[in-house]
């Protein structure tokens, strides 16, 4: 049965991560994004592809949340509360315990945009009480054929990459993911599994990131320099996953270089998932890990909680603000105040999507933005693109890639033209079949069809004994120049085909059985039916066979009898010289090859004849010939030897 995966979003762009895989009967919606970059109907994937009538809990399975970024999460209270998705949802226990937060903190941000509300605070509560919450390696049997195995993807708190098996068939779905430890996560690990199919995330498809020390110095130094001069630093960030590693960071620093301009969060969304950061631990890098016993790496000394009436106050400062890419919310509204002021810096330090501001800065620094009809903001502030992203770039994704080497992969969660040239690496380098489907598009492949099964007594006792097929084939003419085979000489070919006769059972709620065939008319309660075949052949033979004064077709038995009998052992020479396989036996009144009967046929008009038509019927002889069903190409076989040959007495 093949695997079907349907891309709903992240299909050849980056956002509203949603893949609904089929296998083996069973349907899995892998994330549930929304896209940061739209707010309109678009920002949602097309449920409706799922199912028409909209019966989502016939329709899938289960749903598997990788991690809590929103565009992996932020249509799940949409789908479960809205849409009525009853079934189960999975995510590991970060993920569960961050996600209400981020959730909330867009709906907030809807709010204060004007923006119809796609969801409440309610719909938040009662989506997370229905999650199912899955630790590290843990193996979930979501029904009798469906398990799911999540492994630990770095990338942010929590995050995950899923596996899923259903029968013989087996996947593994990404997320995102990066195969390099930084300050606080370590790098994605993963067993090596036999897999149909890979989903990989495909962000940095075709860049092979420099020295993160490299980039790290060179992002102090940007901020180091603007502050001096008295400059405002604003890092627009999620507040989970970039925001504590970049805290981390100017944290040494400000220490190292004895810094004393304040370093803001903004509200207390970043202060409460540094209280998550504190109690989750065990999640995060080896090197965290190893100091939280003296000292717990997110109680950060020189970082304070941001007053809104600090937007506008003189002197230097460094402000994370979310969300992140400028897309709305509280980081959108200091950059509007900030950016006309050519001593202050936005750096953006990861990832922007098409369609928001910093996708915008990021593209090209302009002038003037206009946010909508009516407002428009004047940037004359410093723009710095650093690559602080938690996805892993080509190499990462290419190494993984081989790692697990699936029998095939997609590519989601990327841009289209970079996709395409990390589709051609794949599948020239390591010889995979690779795809990188649109949004709404569906791709098929092929899945193992393994199946395990119980053999029966009378199977394994047939198994035991012999079955012997009789084939004749030419040997070498030691006698003529060469090796060359000849028809002239021959020998019989002995092949024991023990388990030729055997079927595969499959029976509901039961396990699949082989069984000998003889075996299945009783398994059924039925009787025996063979089908058979029957048809009464032409052969031309010479005058000088017909002695006497009475034919072939003559009633006069005894004189039949003696021209039957001839007429069979010539025919039976005939065959002898032509065919390759079969073991021809002659019972006097017929002749048989496996269930091939022959005979001559006495009839002036025989109902398996076709050839009643033909003149000179006086030349020819005719021979009833019948088979079963299971010996129908060897039975064609003699057929066209028998019309092609002519018997001969002289």
């Amino acid at each position: 049965m093949p695997i079907e995966c349907l891309v709903l979003g992240a299909g050849q762009e980056v956002g509203k991560s949603c893949v609904v895989v089929s296998i083996n009967g069973k349907r899995i919606m892998f994330d549930c994004g929304m896209h940061m970059g739209y707010a309109d109907s678009n920002r949602y994937p097309d449920f409706s592809r799922i199912s028409d009538a909209g019966d989502f809990n016939s329709a899938l399975s289960c749903v598997i949340i990788t991690h809590f970024h929103l565009d992996h999460i932020g249509a799940l209270p949409y789908f479960t509360q809205v849409l009525g998705y009853k079934g189960p949802v999975y995510m590991t226990y970060p993920t569960k315990a961050l996600a209400p937060i981020m959730l909330e903190d867009y709906r907030k941000n809807m709010d204060r945009r004007g923006e119809e509300e796609q969801f409440t605070s309610q719909h938040i509560e009662e989506c997370m009480k229905r999650v199912i919450a899955v630790d590290l390696k843990q193996t979930v049997q979501v029904d009798k054929d469906l398990q799911i195995r999540a492994y630990y993807a770095g990338h942010v708190l929590g995050a995950a990459m899923f596996y899923a098996k259903v029968g013989d068939a087996a996947i593994v779905y990404t997320g995102d993911y990066n195969t390099i430890a930084d300050r606080h996560l370590g790098a994605a690990q993963i067993e090596r599994l036999q897999l149909d199919l890979l989903i990989t995330e495909s962000t940095y498809a075709n860049s092979v990131r420099d020295s993160k020390y490299n980039r790290e110095g060179e992002f102090l130094k940007a901020v180091h320099k603007c502050v001096a001069a008295g400059g405002k630093v604003l890092i627009p960030t999620f507040a989970l996953g970039r925001a504590q590693e970049i805290c981390l960071l100017l944290e040494d620093y400000w220490e190292r270089m004895n810094l004393k301009v304040p370093i803001y969060f903004s509200a207390g969304l970043t202060i409460q998932a540094n209280m998550y950061y504190k109690m989750l631990v065990n999640w995060t890098s080896q090197k965290v890990k190893e100091t939280y016993v003296t000292h717990n790496a997110f109680d950060f000394k020189h970082v304070q909680t941001f007053d809104r009436s600090l937007i506008n106050a003189p002197g230097p400062c460094v402000l994370f603000a979310t969300p992140g890419m400028l897309s709305g919310g509280y980081s959108l509204e200091v950059f509007m105040q900030w950016a006309p002021c050519e001593g202050n810096l936005v750096t953006l330090p990861g990832y922007c999507v098409v369609g928001t501001i910093g996708y915008k800065l990021m593209s090209g620094k302009p002038t003037r933005i206009n946010l909508d009809k009516d407002t428009q903001i004047d940037v004359r502030c410093q723009v710095h693109q650093l690559s602080f992203s938690a996805h892993t770039d080509a190499k990462g994704i290419m190494d993984l890639v081989k790692f697990l080497s699936p029998k095939n992969a997609i590519l989601v969660h990327g841009e289209k033209p970079k996709m395409a040239i990390l589709k051609e690496r794949i599948e020239s380098e390591l010889g995979i079949p690779c795809f990188y489907p649109a949004n709404n598009e569906t791709v098929s492949i092929s899945s193992t069809g393994h199946v395990k099964a119980h053999a029966s007594d009378t199977f394994i006792q047939r198994c035991l004994s012999p079955n012997f097929k009789f084939l004749k084939c030419g040997v070498p003419d030691k006698s003529a120049s060469g090796s060359k085979c000849t028809e002239g000489i021959s020998r019989l070919q002995v092949v024991d085909e023990r388990v030729a006769d055997s079927i595969l059972v499959e029976q509901k709620c039961k396990k699949a059985k082989v069984i000998h065939q003889d075996e299945l008319l009783l398994m059924l309660g039925e009787k025996e039916h063979e089908v058979k075949f029957a048809y009464c052949c032409p052969i031309r033979i010479e005058k000088s066979v017909q002695t006497g004064s009475k034919d072939l077709s003559s009633t006069d038995n005894q004189h039949l009898g003696l021209d039957k009998r001839s007429l069979l052992e010539l025919l039976s020479v005939k065959l002898s010289n032509k065919l390759s396989e079969g073991n021809i036996q002659d019972f006097g009144e017929h002749l048989q090859i496996e269930s091939f009967h022959v005979s001559v046929c006495l009839k002036d008009k025989c109902s398996h004849r076709t050839s009643n038509s033909i003149e000179n019927q006086s030349e020819l002889v005719f021979f009833c010939c019948n088979w079963s069903v299971a010996d129908e190409k060897l039975a064609w076989n003699i057929i066209s030897i028998m019309e092609c040959c002519t018997l001969n007495t002289t």
